[in-house]
């Protein structure tokens, strides 16, 4: 009888050790899994017009990317020009009514054959969009289809690039214009940046209220100005990246 109870413990403890291992190696397979979908490269694409033409990814925004993912997992990609309106990028931008004016989708077109350039044979882990214009739409008062324009644009990039998990980071306008005396859209499209920005979890904004104030790249003092100090643009690269980080971390 005392044999009889051995073997059973035997047999529930070999039954035991077996479970074991199979739990073992379905973690294994779940985190063998898990590590092959996070590995690649992280891309970042930098677009928009004169505050983002401004931009050197070099000076803040690369380095800061470069501390957290490394040296050799990062592809940024920059292609920006001033005094451009969004129907520069989005295909199918439409007039408000009124207005006669057609998409010329050109930029676009350029800056999608410098990021095909860049991630031409590379495994791509992670997408970030970063979004830094408005100025034109508000002086042309064109904001009433800025919203729509802003989606399609990003949506426009995600069928292009075939993802549907693209990180999206939006530079506010500054407070340049609040009174609407110049740019008579400002505050409409300063609303709509930050509306569309908290719409979806994987996008965000950042503020630049306090980058337009102080010494330009010439020298110049300015006060409250369009563009941003040199220290200013300093400041967004650091404000670009550490949202794009977040936004990679919080997928995670």
């Amino acid at each position: 009888m005392k044999k009889k109870i051995e073997n059973k413990h035997i047999i529930i403890k070999t039954m035991k050790a077996k479970t074991i291992v199979s739990v073992s190696l379905i973690a294994i397979i779940i985190m063998s899994s898990f590590v092959l979908k996070q590995e690649g490269k992280h891309l970042f694409i930098l677009s928009g017009q004169s505050n983002m033409e401004g931009l050197r990814p070099e000076e803040s925004f690369t380095p800061t990317i470069k501390e957290r993912f490394g040296e050799g997992n990062v592809i940024v990609v920059k292609e920006a020009l001033g005094g451009k309106p969004i129907r520069r990028w989005y295909k199918d931008w439409k007039s408000p009514e009124g207005v006669e004016l057609k998409a010329q989708p050109d930029l676009y077109d350029s800056l999608m054959v410098k990021v095909n350039a860049a991630i031409k044979n590379e495994q791509i882990s992670t997408v970030t969009f970063i979004w830094m214009q408005g100025e034109r739409d508000a002086k042309e008062k064109l904001g009433e289809v800025y919203e729509n324009s802003l989606i399609g644009l990003y949506n426009q990039l995600s069928n292009d690039l075939k993802r549907n998990d693209i990180n999206f980071v939006i530079g506010r306008l500054s407070d340049f214009d609040m009174s609407n005396e110049k740019y008579p859209h400002w505050t409409m499209i300063r609303d709509i940046q930050v509306k569309v920005s908290e719409s979806n979890p994987r996008f965000d904004w950042v503020n630049t209220d306090d980058l337009n104030d102080g010494v330009n790249r010439e020298g110049k003092e300015i006060n409250n100005d369009l563009h941003m100090s040199a220290e200013g643009y300093v400041i967004m690269g650091k404000r670009f990246a550490g949202k794009a980080i977040q936004l990679i971390e919080k997928q995670k």
